[in-house]
């Protein structure tokens, strides 16, 4: 995702947004000469109320918070980066992306608004806001789960190009889209802030949605951590280990074996082990299903 709105700071882990759109989507066809920007790369001030909603947009929450503070922020300084529009053929334009720079500049009660103008289709129109919304940092991770689906039914797009597209790595691409397997009441949960995405990647590990569903309950009932949720989830599948772990204590693990350890989880998504002895030992990657079996093997052996 010095005077700058919200959605214009710099995050120097997110760096494919210095690459600009146009290099992200090499899809998206130059614009034709009538349709360019001025002359010196200048943005045209567009008419507010010239300017309609896009169909594309994939965002399904804006905090109105955040969006009053950039509407105060364009009252004292203008907005900072410019939209991007197509122009429609009765003469009006339809919002590209820039959605929240557009209805915080209503809000600031401003006439006109600097934007940039692309001639595209659809399709490309519909890309383009799909990846600029899932290089935001602010999207919940339902939104982008459901962002990534869409680039995959839509545009066919393997996980490696939408990684490519959004300056993601592919195995959090792999990992949004697993969340889609969660019932949709969890997913709500998920959505409105109550779980994690680590709680919520640490249930797909149940295997049937009645047990997730009461798992998530009980997490939010309890205001479960993720580390806590894990070890709950390890004692729902194995049963059996979890009482003798109640007997007898586990032996402490190496900080520099738990970091890597921690560090798998995290990339693969999935339950790791390691069993270290003096160098020596092994790694073990448990899967709930052959679903998460086969993404393992995408992303270890990259087909």
């Amino acid at each position: 995702m010095t005077v700058a709105a919200p959605e214009t700071k710099f995050d120097p882990k997110r760096r494919a947004l210095g690459k600009g759109l146009d290099s992200l989507l090499p899809r998206v066809q130059a614009p034709t000469p009538s349709l360019a920007e001025p002359e010196g790369g200048k943005p045209r001030e567009i008419p507010l109320d010239q300017i309609d909603p896009n169909p594309f947009q994939t965002r399904s929450h804006v905090n109105e918070e955040q969006l009053a503070e950039l509407a105060a922020s364009i009252t004292a300084n203008g907005v900072v980066q410019a939209v991007l529009l197509r122009p429609l053929a009765n003469g009006r334009f339809q919002l590209i992306a820039g959605e929240r720079r557009w209805r915080a500049s209503q809000l600031a009660g401003k006439a006109t608004i600097p934007a940039n103008l692309r001639q595209v289709s659809d399709e490309q129109a519909m890309e383009i806001t799909i990846v600029e919304n899932l290089q935001r940092a602010d999207l919940n991770p339902m939104e982008q789960a459901r962002a990534f689906e869409r680039l995959s039914r839509e545009f066919h797009m393997t996980q490696e190009q939408m990684a490519q597209r959004t300056g993601k790595d592919r195995a959090s691409v792999a990992n949004f889209l697993r969340l889609l397997r969660l019932p949709a009441s969890v997913q709500a949960n998920v959505e409105s802030g109550q779980l994690s995405f680590g709680h919520a990647r640490t249930l797909l590990a149940l295997e049937h949605a009645e047990e997730i569903e009461k798992a998530a309950k009980r997490i939010i009932g309890l205001s479960l951590s993720v580390r806590q949720t894990e070890t709950y989830v390890q004692g729902l599948l194995h049963p059996e280990k979890a009482a003798k772990k109640d007997l007898k204590p586990e032996p402490p693990i190496d900080p520099n074996v738990r970091e890597v350890q921690d560090r798998l989880q995290r990339a693969l998504g999935l339950k790791v082990h390691i069993e270290d002895h003096n160098g020596r030992g092994k790694v073990i990657i448990e899967y709930g299903r052959l679903e998460d079996f086969d993404t393992l093997l995408e992303q270890l052996a990259g087909d």
